[in-house]
């Protein structure tokens, strides 16, 4: 059982998560993944969390989106296809890659948002 310094720190990671989710859409990963490791969570493990927290996230975002008519449902089925086929091959390739090669593709992919999102 986690002490309750520990489990402070992980509610405060969910608030924090789910703030930006609410704001950004699953974009609490980008938060989540780092401050789960930094908790003493192995790399796999804290990408792993990260991913069923963003789930019921993105469930309770996406419902409060669709109640307050901000999105169709119909619009998101077409992303559907390739999003379970991409998150198969994710979920697979983190099983088998070691911890630096997803440690620098995580940082990749974070840079290349923060450049993206500048240059809009």
């Amino acid at each position: 059982m986690k002490n309750l310094k520990e489990n402070f720190k992980l509610v405060l990671i969910g608030l924090v998560s789910g703030v930006l989710n609410g704001l950004f859409g699953a974009g609490g990963g980008t938060v989540c993944v780092p401050l789960l490791t930094k908790c003493k969570m192995s790399e796999k493990s804290a990408h792993a969390t990260s991913v069923v927290i963003m789930l019921a996230l993105s469930l309770l975002s996406a419902v409060i989106y669709v109640v307050r008519g901000n999105v169709l449902i119909s619009d998101s089925f077409v992303y559907l296809v390739g999003g379970i086929v991409g998150a198969v091959v994710g979920a697979t390739l983190l099983k088998k890659l070691k911890t630096k090669p997803i440690k620098i593709i995580f940082g990749a992919v974070i840079i290349f948002a923060a450049v993206r999102m500048f240059l809009k």
